[in-house]
Parts: structure tokens; sequence; C-alpha cells
């Protein structure tokens, strides 16, 4: 078994806030996050963090360093004044984790289950990683959201990338950024829920809500996007708050996708992974999306027809929602549920290779159909993701950026008003 700090009971009237916080080779970058934690107005929260590598790193050359990093990662936690902070030690010689164990996915689970375990219900779990940045509002304004909005299952932050003085770094950075912005504007104008941004360092969550999904999913990466998948299907999820989490902005291959992998392959020049859909595509999915009524009183053809048949080898995928679900609105929701963001997904990279169109042509046409107004048409009309400007590049990224948020802010309001 790790060595886990001692515990005490957690019985509290108040819900109190758990950061969850795994961290692998992050002696260089862990003090910063530790210092705005630090610094945090809100007072009252627990800090865990799981200090991790697989035990057969020790036998790896290659990987010894990643063991030594994480050997003074421990040595800083342990004389660290921080109160309320618990080391999960899955790091130390023979504590490693075993052969099986899934990397960030499984340090972010025993993190939470660890927290499930002692915390109260009511309790909120924040995920972090260990090169997050945020501002001293941050943990009073997720409490903020959780009591404004009880029956908000879970946090999906607003999220930043900060530019960084190399600059292929940060081309790199702001071409994924925008390919995440423009892909959850799409989504949210199709009308599916699953239209938020998967990153663990900017998820909070009810600690009854991680029990109620059956806690958190150990993928190997993409954990986040599952986890907050399920939310979606059990409740409701929140996706805007005032205070912006900046997640690390660097190079990073010890997770298999994501930000640093991302960056990683488009640096070689490898962006198929992270295309720009066509616009087109997605009004496919709004289309069917609004058939979804129609759908639970007869059988109609729909634009995801084909995909639908081939992926699930059934001729009318909603005829046991129909028989299952008597009720429209519970047919609707179990339609949003069997075409989660998983199936969408998997949809748009299925047809993707029928368009024609550049990433810069299909984002072109994205702000002339949702944006016609927008000064930032001129810098896209000349836009070119490998020789425009890091200037441009970032405006682009701020148009986005701005623009959803601005977004979510006003669906935040009015779904706080209907309530």
């Amino acid at each position: 078994m790790p060595f886990i700090l001692p515990l005490q009971a957690m019985e509290q009237p108040q819900p109190k806030l758990h950061i969850a916080l795994p961290a692998m080779n992050e002696r260089d970058y862990i003090e910063r996050t530790l210092e705005c934690i630090s610094k945090q107005t809100l007072k009252d929260f627990h800090t865990w963090i799981c200090v991790n590598q697989p035990e057969s790193y020790r036998n790896n050359s290659d990987k010894n360093h990643i063991c030594e990093n994480n050997g003074r990662t421990l040595e800083l936690l342990s004389q660290y004044k921080l109160p309320n902070l618990h080391i999960l030690d899955y790091s130390s010689e023979g504590r490693g984790w075993q052969e099986g164990k899934l990397g960030v996915g499984m340090a972010r689970k025993t993190l939470m289950d660890t927290i499930a375990a002692y915390a109260n219900s009511e309790d909120i779990i924040v995920s972090m990683d260990a090169d997050t940045i945020f501002e001293e509002e941050y943990l009073s304004s997720v409490k903020q959201q959780f009591e404004e909005n009880p029956s908000a299952l879970a946090l999906a932050n607003p999220y930043y990338h900060p530019l960084v003085p190399d600059e292929t770094t940060t081309r790199a950075m702001l071409r994924y950024e925008i390919y995440m912005r423009y892909y959850s504007l799409n989504l949210r104008f199709t009308g599916t829920p699953y239209c938020f941004s998967p990153l663990g360092s900017s998820m909070a969550a009810r600690v009854s809500a991680y029990r109620k999904i059956n806690g958190l999913t150990p993928k190997k990466s993409g954990e986040d996007f599952y986890f907050l998948q399920k939310m979606v299907k059990a409740g409701r999820l929140l996706m805007y708050n005032h205070q912006i989490v900046y997640p690390g902005t660097r190079l990073s291959d010890r997770v298999f996708f994501g930000t640093g992998p991302a960056m990683i392959k488009g640096i070689a020049g490898q962006w198929d992974a992270y295309p720009l859909f066509n616009p087109e595509l997605f009004d496919l999915v709004k289309q069917t999306i609004a058939l979804f009524p129609q759908l639970f009183r007869n059988p109609c053809p729909t634009p995801m027809d084909e995909y639908f048949n081939t992926h699930f080898k059934e001729t009318d995928i909603f005829a046991p929602l129909r028989i299952n679900n008597k009720d429209q609105a519970r047919f609707i929701k179990a339609c949003h549920e069997k075409i989660d963001g998983l199936r969408i997904l998997q949809f748009l990279k299925a047809n993707h290779i029928l368009n024609p169109r550049s990433d810069e042509e299909n984002l072109l046409l994205f702000v002339e159909r949702f944006f016609p107004d927008a000064d930032i048409q001129i810098k896209i009309k000349d836009l070119s993701f490998s020789h425009s400007d890091v200037d441009i590049l970032n405006k682009i990224r701020n148009f986005l950026f701005e623009t959803e948020l601005k977004i979510q802010k006003n669906e935040a309001y009015k779904n706080r008003a209907s309530l």
C-alpha cells in the first residue's frame, strides 16, 4: 500500500473544496501551482497531491530521471507549509504503479476516489494539473458557482493558455486552442449538450456527483473527456465561471493525446488528428438532433443514418429508445445519451475525409456564417496556420475565447433564471 499522510475525519456542515492534483515529472512546475494554491482567499480547503509513475521506470534508464524528479517533488511537498496538504506517494521505490495501471487517468482516479471516501457528499473536488496557474479568487469562485447552482453536478471551467517566449511552442499552442474552441463552438450550435472543452486542469465536481457516476474511468489519456461526458448524462454540467484557469503551455509526451502531444505533433507538421471540421458536417448533426421529436413519434431518415448503420449495426437505432421511453422528453434525453460526444466526434472524423476544404477555409466559412460582422474575418481571409504571424493567430484565438465565454455567460444566466 502507498504511504498517505494521516487523515482526519472530515464531517462538516458546510461544503469544503478538495484539490486533486496528479504530479509526474513536475518538480520544475509544481511550485508555481502551489504558490497559487497558497494565495487563495478561500482558506478552508484540502489539497491532495498524487506523485506517481510506473514502478517499471526504475529499471528503465530512459525513465530514471522521472523517478528522480518525483523524488525531489516529494521532498518539496514534505517541507511545504500548506494547511491540509495530503500526499499520496505512488512514486517511491516499491510504491509505483504496477503493470496495467493507466498513467494520469489512474492518478486522477486514485485522488478522486480517496477524496470521495473521506469527504462529505456535498464537498467539491477541484481537478488540477501540476502546471496550472490561477488567480487568488479561483477556489472561492468555484464554490460560488456550485452554491448558486444547487442542481449542478460538475463544472468545466473556462481556460486560456498563456503565451510563452518560444515562438514555436506558442504557435503550436495557439493552433491547438483554436481547434478546441472552434470545435466546442460548432458543437454548441448543433444543440448537443456535449459542447464542453475537456481539460483535467479545469474541472470540478460535487462528491455526490462523483459517487453517482461511479467515479472516473482511468484512461491513459482522455479521462477528462469521459468524466465530463458521464456528468452530462447524469445531470447538469456548468460551463461558465468568471475566473479563468491557465493551463501550462509546454510540450509533453506524458499522455497519448491532449495539449502537449498535439503540440509535439503540430510542430512536426502533423495536424491531421486535430482538423477544423467542415461546418457543413456539424449541420448534419444539428439536423439529426432537430429530428428527435419526430423520431419519437415515427421512424424517419436522418443525415447520420449511414454512420448509425455502420457503427451500431442496426437499421433503426431509435426503435429501442421509443419502446423504453414513452415520454418525449425522456426519449430525447435517451437520444442524446446514445449520440453522445464520442459518437459525434466519430461521425465527424468518418466524414471529414470527404471534405476538400483546408482548415483555414473551414474557419473562414464558420466565422462568415455565425459572425458575419466580426472584424476578425479580415485576419482569417489571409490566414496560414504555418506562416501567419503569431500575433494574428493570437487575435483569432482571443476572438474565439471571448465569443465562447460570452455565450457561456449568457447561457449560465439564462439557465439560472429558469430554475
